[in-house]
């Protein structure tokens, strides 16, 4: 049996797959295979990856309809014959000792059933720093610590195969945030997790990717809430956590609404927008934010910095 299963959702990712797949290919950890599924790319997508499993059997090619990340991750761990499962992004890559690391830390403690793993940022305005802090004075996530802290778990995690066979699959309904609910599926189910904080790969931030798309996340985030609330019944502690969050995510989710309205000069629903999260949060600036949509909106565009309209997308 192959000791892990790389799992790799791909989507019109012709300019970087080859790069994500050598740096799989390059690892010290050599027992391994490594999924590709193509969701319905209309680029060179399968053809680059063709050519590195012509000369690579650990490489295998599946090609389907798009049905989103959720989808295609879900096909290939439907696919997959390893006992752990790694999950590496089409547009990512991974230094060559990446998985030899996560797998002493799951080998050195049976207990241990999801490494979350650390890598710098490739890309973006924040290019060159680690995407979570290191080192990560945060201690072990747990369900609450991960409901209250959206960064908890990064998306280059290593997980058993228990943790799939226990809690099923991504959710094909969400095409945002899916990796969010999963990890919290798996928390709620009692699986410990821990942190590898030493960056070892490089995520990339690219202008059209999910992570880009601040209200698109921030919805997915609160569809997240929504469908963990009553799993939490009998649980007040993490349930006052999920209620603070929503709250605040409620709130993000206006501003960004706010400022993507202002963005489209529909004046209309900014001054909507911005009167319902003044009501929330109140404050100087968004008192004259309102007044400004209101009587001189087209000033207030130029002004989007302003706190509370404009803000740092949650990725």
């Amino acid at each position: 049996m192959t000791t892990v299963s790389v799992i790799m959702p791909a989507f019109n990712v012709e300019p970087f797959v080859g790069a994500a797949l050598g740096s799989a290919l390059s690892q010290t950890f050599d027992d391994f295979e490594v999924i590709v599924v193509d969701d319905g790319s209309d680029d060179g997508t399968a053809a680059a990856v063709t050519s590195v499993a012509g000369s690579d059997r650990r490489v295998r090619l599946v090609r389907q309809a798009n049905r989103g990340l959720a989808g295609a991750r879900n096909t290939a761990m439907r696919a997959a014959r390893g006992e752990y499962f790694a999950l590496l992004d089409s547009d990512d890559l991974w230094e060559p000792d990446f998985l030899a690391a996560q797998m002493d830390v799951l080998r050195s403690d049976p207990g241990v059933a999801i490494v979350t793993g650390n890598a710098w940022y490739l890309g973006g305005v924040s290019d060159g720093q680690p995407a979570r802090p290191c080192p990560d004075s945060r201690p072990e996530p747990n369900l609450a610590s991960i409901i209250a802290d959206e960064w908890s778990i990064f998306i280059m995690s290593v997980m058993r195969r228990d943790v799939y066979a226990a809690i099923g699959a991504f959710d094909e309904s969400m095409r945002s945030n899916e990796d969010y609910d999963f990890w919290l599926r798996a928390a709620l189910a009692g699986f410990r997790f821990v942190r590898n904080d030493r960056p070892l790969g490089r995520y990339r931030v690219r202008p059209e990717s999910l992570s880009a798309d601040h209200a698109r996340m921030l919805r997915g985030i609160l569809t997240v809430y929504r469908k963990l609330r009553a799993a939490l019944a009998g649980r007040p502690y993490e349930l006052a956590v999920l209620e603070a969050q929503t709250t605040r995510f409620e709130a993000e989710l206006l501003a960004a609404e706010a400022g993507m309205a202002l963005d489209a000069s529909d004046f209309e629903a900014a001054r909507a927008h911005l009167s319902a999260l003044h009501a929330r949060r109140g404050g100087a600036a968004l008192a004259i934010a309102r007044v400004l949509a209101r009587w001189s909106p087209r000033v207030l565009k130029q002004m989007r910095k302003l706190k509370g309209v404009s803000r740092k997308p949650v990725s």
